[in-house]
């Protein structure tokens, strides 16, 4: 591992490469926030797919990819052009800010969430934290916040019922037994099926099969969480899972010089049983 000097001179390498590309790159300078928003959020994913691969070298280069954005939103920041636009849509003034700014905010932001590192606050375990943490994240956002109000809207529909669920839980709102959940997802599938015999077998998705189907999911997810299961991460092991045994199943329909369109179910079955026996 690097020590402190090079850790810091590497990134002061950083800062100045990236000094370098906006003055002199003719892609780089001309970008804005609005114009890396999209990217950043895909260099986003792309770090969440190494992590689940548990591929380390992949997910040193794609934090670094990563860390690019965060140095080129910072070097926007502290330059006097604007890359806003308002409702004119002409460029607005706004705060400057550079990568010092944004490195001592997060300081005193983790400061200030920490009162049982850096206070007199007490915390035991993780759980205990947690607590803590929904509670003075309320006090910083100055009392006027409700719970769920700090959650983004633009979160995936699966990560945010999860984050609203954890936080919901953080101020006490929450099954007092684990098990009890089950009872939840069980009713939640009665009203599924009454809901489905309600309509004809052949009519296209209701509104009220996608609000119950919805509290379904809903449901299945409090469970995951009540049992420490983080259920993006189970379902995209499952989807990468899949993705490996159907390729398994198409390479050996080649082989045998068949087209998977062509075959029975009987015969796609026994290929996905011999696909699971392979995992």
């Amino acid at each position: 591992m690097h020590t402190r000097e090079e850790k810091l001179a590497a990134f002061g390498r950083l800062l100045d490469i990236m000094d370098d590309l906006r003055e002199k790159c003719p892609w780089d300078r001309k970008q804005t926030f609005d114009s890396l928003r999209q990217n950043t959020i895909e260099e986003t994913y792309e770090l969440a797919t190494a992590i689940s691969k548990q591929d380390m070298t992949e997910i040193s280069k794609e934090l670094g990819d990563v860390l690019l954005h965060v140095v080129f939103y910072a070097k926007m920041g502290s330059e006097t052009k604007w890359n806003f636009s308002g409702s004119s849509g002409k460029d607005e003034p706004r705060d400057s800010f550079d990568i010092a700014d944004v490195c001592n905010r997060l300081c005193d932001k983790l400061i200030f969430r920490h009162p049982h590192v850096y206070g007199d606050e007490a915390a035991k375990n993780a759980e205990e934290v947690s607590h803590l943490w929904e509670q003075v994240k309320l006090k910083e956002k100055g009392g006027n916040k409700t719970v769920l109000g700090g959650i983004p809207d633009s979160l995936p529909s699966l990560v945010k019922a999860y984050r609203i669920q954890d936080k919901a839980a953080n101020v006490g709102f929450d099954w007092e037994k684990r098990e009890d959940v089950w009872n939840k997802v069980k009713e939640e599938i009665q009203e599924f099926e009454d809901e489905l015999l309600s309509i004809k077998t052949d009519a296209p998705c209701s509104k009220g099969m996608e609000a119950e189907f919805g509290d379904l999911l809903f449901s299945l997810i409090n469970a995951a969480r009540l049992y420490k299961i983080r259920p993006d991460n189970a379902l995209e092991k499952t989807n990468i899972k899949f993705i490996r045994r159907f390729n398994y199943v198409e390479e050996r329909a080649r082989e045998a010089g068949k087209q998977l369109s062509e075959m029975s179910l009987d015969e796609l079955e026994a290929l996905w049983q011999e696909a699971k026996s392979t995992d």
